[in-house]
Parts: structure tokens; sequence; C-alpha cells
């Protein structure tokens, strides 16, 4: 198995290269004002209102970070690789937002007092899970915890896997760029605990089985609603989008 130190290093690489192209994906960066006004809906909900401090760890290109700037929050954006954190910092300068952007490793948030934590699609990636939750606690002790996942790889029911590999023949078919440019290396994928997919309840007992306590878990219907009426064919809406949920905790 590969050090830790090392593993860190790959996955830093990997989203590195990845941010260059990451916002080309229309589910990486929703654009759509309906998605973008589902999406601060759900946000709203389940968080502390605003002027709320918010640590969203795993920022990327600041799809979370930028939206929640501009509903209010003061948020910190952390994320390990750098080229990720530029393309965010950009994006907010263009849109006159303020967003404080870190760069560090999930498990090593800023030594602040945070209201929430959030997180989307990041867990899968992480060496360490429980490290991480059990560091976001230590900056959120009274806070709030929402994890933004989907139900996708192995996690996933047999319908919707067969669905994803539709998706990915009808993607194939119109000779689409990739989500991503390139496929996570397999060696990679094998050592992550999370790396064969999220599943809900995996999720819920992971997060029970640290200071977090206990869990509640909810089906984001509004949003995946947004994003599959966002879509450009009635056979893409047909198809549909991969299961959204939260799953919330503090």
């Amino acid at each position: 198995m590969p050090q830790a130190s090392d593993l860190e290093r790959q996955v830093r690489d990997y989203w590195d290269l990845d941010a260059a192209t990451y916002d080309h994906s229309p589910g990486h960066d929703p654009r759509s004002s309906v998605e973008l006004a589902a999406w601060a809906a759900t946000l709203r909900r389940l968080l502390p209102a605003p002027p709320a401090r918010v640590l969203d760890a795993g920022a990327g290109t600041g799809f979370l970070s930028l939206l929640l700037a501009r509903e209010g929050y003061r948020v910190t954006a952390l994320d390990l690789a750098p080229a990720m954190l530029s393309q965010l910092s950009m994006k907010a300068k263009r849109r006159g937002l303020s967003v404080e952007t870190v760069e560090a490793n999930a498990a090593e948030p800023p030594r602040d007092h945070f209201d929430a934590v959030v997180e989307r699609h990041l867990v899968w990636t992480l060496p360490d899970p429980t490290s991480a939750l059990e560091a976001w606690r230590r900056v959120a002790p009274s806070g709030i915890l929402v994890l933004l996942e989907s139900t996708w790889g192995a996690s996933a029911s047999p319908e919707e896997q067969l669905r994803n590999r539709a998706r990915v023949m009808l993607r194939r078919l119109r000779k689409q760029a990739s989500d991503h440019h390139a496929e996570y290396d397999d060696g990679l994928r094998s050592v992550l605990p999370l790396g064969s997919g999220t599943a809900p309840e995996v999720l819920v007992a992971l997060v029970e089985s640290t200071s977090w306590g206990p869990a509640r878990i909810e089906r984001l219907r509004d949003v995946e609603w947004a994003s599959r009426e966002a879509l450009p064919s009635v056979i893409d809406r047909v198809l549909g989008v991969t299961p959204r949920f939260a799953v919330i905790a503090g």
C-alpha cells in the first residue's frame, strides 16, 4: 500500500491537472439559473443562516464556495490542489465575491471556528475519511456537517448502473469529452476506502462512528429535478441524473 504522503501527492497531482478542464462539465459547474436556485434553496435549508462561517472542504473550482458567498455566507475554501484554488480565486474576482482560500489536506483544516462544514463529492477521494470528519468536528465543535453526495459506482442500484452505462454510451456516440482529463488510477482508487462509490448507508454509518454523532439523510429531489431539466435533449432527460442526497449531522 502506498505511503500516506505518496497518496496525497497522487491525489493532488491528479486534481491539479484536472483543474484546467474541470468546469467544462455542467455537472461540476452548473450554470442553469434554475439549478443554481435549487442548490441555493437546499443550502439555505440545511445550513445556519448567513452570515454564518462555512468551511467548504475539497472546494475544487468553487461551485459551492461561490454560491455560498453569493448567499451572504463567510466562506473558507479548503483544497489540496493549488490549480483548483487558482480557478476558484479567478472566478470569485470576476463575480465580485469574497472567498478565503486555504491550500491543505482535507484532514488539516485551518484552526478557526466554523458554524458549518460542507463538502460535495469529496469523501470518495479521501485516504482516511474518518480522520477528516474528526478534524472538521474540531473546527466546528457546535456546528453543522453537510455531505452533498450521489450514488454511483458499486453503490448504485442495478437500474442506476444501467442508466449510467447508457449515459456513457450516448456521450461516446456524440464524441463528447469526458468529465475529467483522465480516469483515476486503478491502484490509487483501490486503496481509497470509498473509491468504489458512496453508498448512503455507508456514509451515515461513517458519520455516526465519529464525534459528529447521529446523522440525518435526505434525498435532494429539487436539485435532481433542476439538473434533469437543464439537460440538452429528451433522451438525456429520460436517462436522468444520478440520485443526489445529503447526510447531515450536528
